[in-house]
């Protein structure tokens, strides 16, 4: 099966004062349709940074980033952020729901910006709140909703847009255990239900184990994490 997202070599560092401190020293990955990934790592490991370079959100020093045939690393700036809106989903530790906005607005907004009528916006929003649980609580704002439905809220946002893939950073970061084991739990139902692949970067190691395929971030490269590859592991599980 055709990879969705290939990555080889993929550097990135940053100065801090007189040093230069090199975060990724040569990553290689492959992310094929319908397959959940975890990046274990512990805290400055370099998870968020990676997925920053994938997200397109910020450029590597060196490497490559492919989605299918389309090199992403030397896109223009216009070009990667219409890549971030129309094909990459993002959750965060932190949710960053606006907070003015009620969570149907919060899920339609990504659909408005693409252009959607706002009868379209609301369908799809409406949808993706009830695939999260939370049909019932699209008028609330953020400040009205628990910490787990907040990043329930995000979740459904990530996928307005029908992202080829999704990016998750610590999204049970903020939570306590029982609340953060029923987002994961969330999580990976509504990931194998859909067609997007998800690369959730975690620290969890009981979590992770719902993944297909998980790697540990280790001095800047990624390393099998359970006996598989990082360039060739598992077949995503069937849905369900």
């Amino acid at each position: 099966m055709e990879a969705v997202l290939r990555v080889q070599g993929l550097r990135k560092g940053f100065r801090s004062g007189r040093r230069w401190l090199e975060v990724l020293r040569g990553v290689d990955l492959e992310l094929r349709p319908g397959q959940i990934a975890a990046v274990l790592g512990a805290s400055g490991s370099g998870k968020s940074t990676l997925l920053h370079q994938l997200g397109a959100l910020d450029r590597p020093d060196g490497g490559t980033i492919h989605y299918g045939d389309l090199e992403i690393t030397q896109l223009s700036e216009e070009r990667r952020a219409e890549l971030r809106n129309h094909r990459i989903g993002f959750v965060f530790q932190y949710h960053h729901l606006l907070s003015e906005f009620s969570a149907l607005e919060n899920v339609a907004l990504p659909r408005l910006i693409a252009g959607d009528s706002e009868s379209a916006a609301w369908a799809r929003a409406r949808d993706l709140l009830a695939q999260v649980g939370l049909a019932e609580r699209g008028e609330h704002r953020p400040g009205q909703l628990s910490g787990g439905e907040q990043q329930r809220v995000a979740v459904a946002r990530a996928l307005a847009n029908r992202p080829d893939w999704v990016l998750a950073d610590e999204p049970t970061g903020n939570l306590d255990r029982a609340t953060g084991e029923a987002l994961y739990e969330l999580l990976y139902s509504v990931a194998r239900s859909g067609q997007q692949s998800w690369l959730v970067a975690t620290h969890n190691e009981y979590l992770a184990k719902m993944a297909d395929t998980r790697w540990r971030l280790v001095d800047g490269r990624l390393v099998p994490a359970d006996g598989t590859s990082a360039a060739k592991d598992r077949e995503p599980r069937s849905g369900g």
